[in-house]
C-alpha cells in the first residue's frame, strides 16, 4: 500500500519561513519523481515544484520561484519544500504526490497522493 504522509504545515506571518516533508513507503521512491502541489480558492490545484527521481529536472510555478525549493532524499524515502518569504496568496492545503514514472512531462495529475497539510499566510 502506498502512504504518502506530510508534515509541516502551519500559520505564519508574511515573509516567515515554512518545512514541509513528506515521507514515502509502499513504492520503491527512487523510481518515481515526486511534487508539491497546492489547493487554493483562487487558482484550484497547481503544481507548486516537482522533481525527477533523480533531482536532474525540477519545474517550478513561476508563483514561487525565487522563494521555494524543493529536495528529496532518496535513502530516507523524504521529500522536502522549503518556503521563504511567504505571501498570503501561498495560503492553502498542500500535497505530496509520486508520478508512476521517473521523470516528468508535466508538474501535474501525478498518481499517488498524500493527504495534505494545511498552510496558511496572515498578512
Amino acid at each position: 500500500q502506498v502512504q504518502l504522509v506530510e508534515s509541516g504545515g502551519g500559520s505564519v506571518q508574511a515573509g516567515e519561513s515554512l518545512v514541509l516533508s513528506c515521507t514515502v513507503s509502499g513504492l520503491t521512491f527512487s523510481d518515481h519523481a515526486m511534487g508539491w502541489f497546492r489547493e487554493t480558492p483562487i487558482k484550484g490545484r497547481e503544481g507548486v515544484a516537482c522533481i525527477s527521481s533523480t533531482s536532474r529536472t525540477i519545474h517550478y510555478a513561476d508563483s514561487v520561484k525565487g522563494r521555494f525549493t524543493v529536495s528529496r532524499d532518496n535513502a530516507a524515502n523524504t521529500l522536502t519544500l522549503r518556503m521563504y518569504r511567504l505571501k498570503p496568496e501561498d495560503t492553502g492545503e498542500y500535497y505530496c504526490a509520486a508520478d508512476y514514472t521517473a521523470g516528468f512531462m508535466r508538474c501535474a495529475d501525478f498518481g499517488y497522493w498524500g493527504q495534505g497539510t494545511q498552510v496558511t499566510v496572515s498578512s
